[in-house]
């Protein structure tokens, strides 16, 4: 059972995402709060597996909310869900830690599914992100010679990596490969855990970083 803390200031938003995920077999509403500071409380007290926070809330946000779950509770996974995806949000949003980051105009059968993949250990970036998680990394150039902890990868995780740092989905990518998407995945997973890379955005950043894939 994937236990689920929501974070939202608008009571209406979090009825509806009570109703939804309560609908759900494998997961259940843990609590509930309308503010950062409320939801690192209810964090404390029930240690669910998941925290699925608005960004922009009154005084503590979710992104310095994020910041302090993190930091108090590693193994509790943040997936921020807003309405705004400027690039200073998602910039805070990643160096806060977070697992996911869905815009809230996702289809709710997409949400669930960010639920549960950020609650297996796998992050996620909802596809409008991932172009600006990417302008991010990509113009600067590697600032150390290629990393040597690529040869850890054997040459399909490699490319698997390299293609989610162009930005691919995993649906994209088996495509690409002419490969289940489960075996993309799976290659991912094994890239993901050799190097200890947390989520999709630090594999993006690494992909860069590491000299796997050069700037275009």
């Amino acid at each position: 059972m994937i236990r689920v803390v929501l974070a939202d200031d608008e009571a209406i938003m979090r009825a509806g995402l009570r109703m939804l995920i309560s609908d759900e077999p494998d997961m259940e509403v843990a609590g509930e709060a309308a503010d950062g500071h409320g939801v690192v409380r209810v964090v404390e007290r029930v240690r669910p597996d998941v925290v699925l926070m608005d960004a922009r809330m009154p005084g503590l946000d979710g992104i310095g909310a994020a910041r302090l779950i993190a930091e108090r509770h590693p193994a509790v996974r943040v997936l921020v869900l807003t309405t705004f995806d400027e690039d200073v949000l998602v910039d805070g949003a990643l160096r806060a830690g977070v697992a996911g980051f869905l815009l809230k105009v996702s289809p709710p059968e997409q949400l669930l599914e960010a639920l549960r993949e950020v609650a297996a250990g796998r992050g996620l970036l909802d596809p409008a992100v991932v172009p600006r998680v990417i302008d991010r990394y990509a113009g600067t150039p590697p600032t150390r010679p290629r990393d040597p902890a690529l040869e850890l990868l054997t040459p399909r995780e490699a490319e698997v990596l390299a293609l989610v740092g162009r930005g691919l989905s995993n649906p994209e990518i088996a495509a690409t490969l002419h490969l289940g998407e489960t075996t993309v995945k799976t290659h991912l997973g094994r890239a993901l855990d050799k190097l200890g890379l947390r989520d999709r955005a630090r594999a993006i950043a690494y992909a860069y970083s590491s000299g796997l894939i050069m700037p275009e």
